[in-house]
């Protein structure tokens, strides 16, 4: 039995990797992320667990041999709740989803868990291993601090930086009421006095070629390169892009593998660019990040390979 921890809205991506399931004769429960909750019936106790659906389907912790944590979103509260009582129930089903969570961690999970937090909670680490394994990476500061993030545009922008947010509002890839990337230059710098209500990440804009997204799996890479030049963040531009397959450098997947070895994990969305001056920026790699676009218009194998590796990973025992 794989146990696939996704989320009520989730589709296409996670439809492949069942029917590949299928195919195989293997069984799988999914677990809604966001409905682990009153509508779930669950018992745990110091070794195991058993858990119901809102669809009536059971499964025990001791049927399940392997994980993917597809993608987790927060607990849904019922709206009939006192808002004072929302905080009591969304951190006690908070504490029972890791108590469940932590009940499995001997069988293989597509990614480990907390190898999973720590990468996707630091960006900070995540370009500290990227330069450790010889990638290039921008100058970068995350401050809510005026003064130190004037010194370094003045220092590193040459005119002009990006700030994003460490986190995203939105789990989308079509650009729908999500936070994007701002470019800050001359005149928007004088008015970041509000920075200290939200800090964010700062980078030099760099000018480039075109972006790319790469889908890392356990050595394998799947790559999409989308025709985005001129605008920080194609999904908000509206512009007419398309995705194009890419050969990486051998030397970039070099470093990008042990760079994902190092950081434990087994999958990852990868966010690079290819700059005018010739070097290929890592900007950022995602455990649970978006793919079903490379999938889809790229003919890519990424949900089958997915599987391909649990199911190795449950038949040697890794």
């Amino acid at each position: 039995m794989i146990l696939c921890i996704t989320h009520s809205q989730d589709f296409y991506n996670i439809d492949i990797f069942f029917n590949y399931l299928q195919s195989k004769n293997i069984p799988y429960f999914r677990l809604n992320s966001d409905h682990l909750n009153h509508l779930y019936k669950i018992s745990i106790n110091e070794n195991s667990f058993e858990l119901t659906d809102d669809q009536g389907n059971t499964v025990h912790s001791d049927t399940i041999q392997g994980i993917w944590h597809r993608k987790a979103w927060e607990i849904t509260t019922p709206e009939e709740l006192d808002d004072e009582y929302k905080k009591i129930f969304l951190n006690e089903y908070r504490n029972l989803r890791y108590n469940i969570l932590t009940i499995l961690e001997h069988v293989p999970w597509i990614n480990p868990y907390e190898n999973e937090r720590k990468i996707d909670g630091n960006k900070m680490l995540q370009l500290k291993i990227a330069k450790k394994n010889n990638l290039t990476i921008p100058e970068t500061i995350f401050s809510n601090e005026e003064e130190k993030i004037k010194t370094f545009f003045n220092e590193y922008g040459n005119g002009k930086v990006i700030a994003k947010l460490h986190g995203v509002i939105a789990k989308t890839m079509n650009g729908e009421n999500i936070f994007s990337t701002t470019i800050i230059d001359e005149s928007t710098l004088e008015h970041i006095s509000d920075i200290i209500y939200c800090p964010m990440i700062f980078q030099p804009y760099i000018d480039k070629e075109y972006e790319l997204r790469i889908v890392y799996v356990d050595g394998e890479f799947f790559t999409g390169r989308i025709n985005n030049k001129e605008n920080a963040d194609w999904r908000i531009a509206q512009g007419d892009y398309f995705w194009e397959k890419y050969n990486l450098p051998e030397n970039v997947k070099v470093n990008l593998d042990a760079m994902m070895k190092e950081m434990g994990l087994y999958i990852g969305a990868i966010d690079m660019i290819k700059g005018e001056d010739g070097n290929y920026y890592f900007l950022e790699v995602n455990p649970q990040g978006e793919w079903g676009m490379l999938q889809k218009d790229l003919s890519f194998p990424i949900a089958e390979r997915i599987a391909d590796h649990l199911i190795k990973r449950i038949n040697t025992n890794e």
